[in-house]
């Protein structure tokens, strides 16, 4: 006896700016039965809701194309649906955006790379653990300096120069710093 209760796909918004990997990105959840749609930029998360589209999940790149903040795409998206799952992924991870991605309502946050199993993964971890193990390793200077760059960068909207006149540094100084670690 056939059901007519079927099984709705979820609906995942990718936002990310970086066209090839958005393209993968949503194939491959496309294959695993996801109902899919991009957006590049904050604006054209707001046309996409706008249009109807009613995601259940969504996958938020941190930094965008021109400086932007993917905390504000994370911040327009719990204010669409409180209820939706939310991950953020970065090339550019530190404990300050970690903290206020959480903050804003993303259920979890990823470092690139990261892989459809890993998105999906974070999807199904939307509640905290208390199994997470902690270290007794003490914090690197190098560690520290790069969790305060990306603290004020996180702090400035992800402005390079207002970043390195608050930190008290020449901008080009700053962008080596961001060059040699990234994470790609």
């Amino acid at each position: 006896m056939a059901s007519d209760d079927t099984v709705s796909p979820q609906r995942l918004l990718i936002v990310e700016d970086d066209a090839a990997f958005a393209r993968t990105l949503a194939r491959s959840f496309e294959r695993r039965g996801y109902e899919v749609r991009v957006a590049a930029s904050l604006d054209q998360l707001s046309t996409v809701l706008a249009g109807g589209y009613a995601p259940t999940r969504a996958v938020v790149d941190l930094k965008l194309q021109g400086e932007a903040s993917g905390l504000a795409c994370v911040r327009a998206l719990v204010a669409h649906d409180a209820g939706m799952l939310i991950v953020v992924l970065t090339g550019f991870a530190s404990i300050a955006t970690a903290v206020e991605a959480i903050k804003l309502g993303a259920c979890h946050y990823l470092a690139k790379p990261s892989n459809t199993d890993d998105i999906e993964a974070a999807f199904g971890r939307s509640e905290g653990t208390t199994e997470v193990a902690l270290t007794s390793r003490p914090s690197s200077i190098k560690t520290l300096e790069w969790e305060r760059i990306h603290q004020v960068l996180a702090e400035t909207g992800f402005n390079i120069s207002e970043t390195a006149r608050r930190l008290g540094m020449h901008r080009r100084t700053l962008a080596r710093k961001l060059d040699k670690q990234q994470v790609k």
